[in-house]
This record gives structure tokens, sequence and C-alpha cells, in this order.
């Protein structure tokens, strides 16, 4: 093993955070033996019309709790404490000039959302701002992305819950995380939350208390994920 620290970044609007966000990162850090895993609710997503339904302080609460019990799994509020739009691109540009270097990042991403990377923010340079980790989705595995994205290709390559671990000079690349995430969304759980229904099961059970505690959701407007 190396001495460098090997980061996840994984963002989110996190409007609530559950169960299918946690199954992808614990794959995530699994599979690439990393050090910490960094959950950034965002300020906005660029990628949406809608604003996220709860206030920045409740979805990082309910982050925060979420992870509480899980090992090298923190809230991080990089995307929150400025005013700019949440674009991966910079972020990942805040994080080396916090003295990050691209091969010690590690983004992680669904594969559905990967398949739309062509139409993310300074598309292509920000493949090379980091690696990208990119894990199944529901009907959607992250093998798929090799069909999508076929002039990537040659960057992509599939690992293991089997702790694969890049050697301290790999550039960037995309790695491919098969694996199995519950079919949740937070959409549904603000629905049935609307309709007086349990969300157990669907997230943490101390978000789930929070949520109940602080009366979200109960009578907003839903927007789907």
């Amino acid at each position: 093993m190396n001495n460098q620290k090997r980061t996840g970044v994984f963002g989110g609007t996190f409007d609530p955070i559950h169960y299918g966000h946690i199954d992808a990162v614990k794959a995530a850090r699994n599979a690439l033996d990393l050090d910490t895993v960094l959950l950034v609710p965002t300020k906005a997503n660029p990628h949406r019309s809608s604003l996220p339904i709860v206030s920045e302080f409740h979805r990082f609460a309910m982050v925060a709790l979420a992870v509480v019990d899980h090992e090298r799994l923190c809230a991080s509020d990089i995307e929150l404490v400025v005013p700019d739009l949440s674009f991966t691109a910079v972020t990942l540009e805040r994080l080396a000039h916090a003295g990050a270097m691209p091969e010690e990042i590690f983004f992680i991403t669904g594969a559905d959302a990967f398949a739309e990377v062509a139409t993310w923010h300074d598309y292509p340079n920000l493949l090379n701002r980091s690696h990208f980790v990119v894990v199944s989705r529901p009907n959607f595995p992250a093998s798929y992305i090799r069909e999508q994205l076929p002039d990537l290709a040659s960057r992509m390559h599939a690992v293991s819950n089997n702790h694969t671990k890049t050697s301290s000079n790999t550039k960037p690349e995309i790695w491919l995380v098969d694996t199995k995430t519950r079919d949740i969304s937070s959409s549904n759980i603000r629905h049935n939350i609307l309709r007086g229904r349990s969300i157990s099961g669907l997230v943490p059970p101390m978000v789930d208390a929070y949520i109940k505690r602080n009366n979200l959701y109960s009578s907003s407007n839903i927007n789907s994920d």
C-alpha cells in the first residue's frame, strides 16, 4: 500500500439521502480501497431545473446522520459554503487547490448519470481532474457504460469488491463497479411521506427520525429525481 490518502467524493442533492446512496458509496469504497469518502450535498444541481425541497441545513444534517455508523464515510459542506452552482469540475478544482492530486481523488457517480458525462461542465477536461468511479444503478449495470461511451472505453477498468489498489502514479481513469444497489429514489420517499406512508427500510433510522421530528416533506411539492 502507498502512503497517499485516497479520497472518494460522492455528490448529490440528498433530498433526502437513502440506502441506495449508501449502497453505492460503500461499494465504491470497498472496490477501490478508499481511505475516506466525502458525501457532498449540492447547493443546486445544474442538470435539473427544480430546486431542492428542503434547506441546505436539513440536507447536510441528514447526510451526517446517515453516515455516522459507517466507517470511512463523512459528510462534507464543500459545495454549500460557496455561492456557485455545484459543478463537478469546480468541486474537483477546489480539492486540487487544497492540495489533493488527481490520482488521489475518486469521484463516485451512478452509471445512469455518467452516461451523460459529455453534457457536464468542462467536459472532457474534468476527466483528468480525478479518477471516476461508476457504480451500477438498478437496471443500469456499470459495464453498460462501455457501450454507451465507446470513445472513453480505453480508459475504463472493471473492478470488484476485492479492494483494488491503484498505484501512486496511476493517471486518472474510469473504474466500473458492477454491484447491486437498492432500487430507491428520493422522489418516491417524498411521495410516501406526503401520503403518510412509512419510509422504514428506505432511509437510515436516524434520518427517518429527523424527517419526522422536523416535519420535512409533509406538505412540499414533489419533484422527480
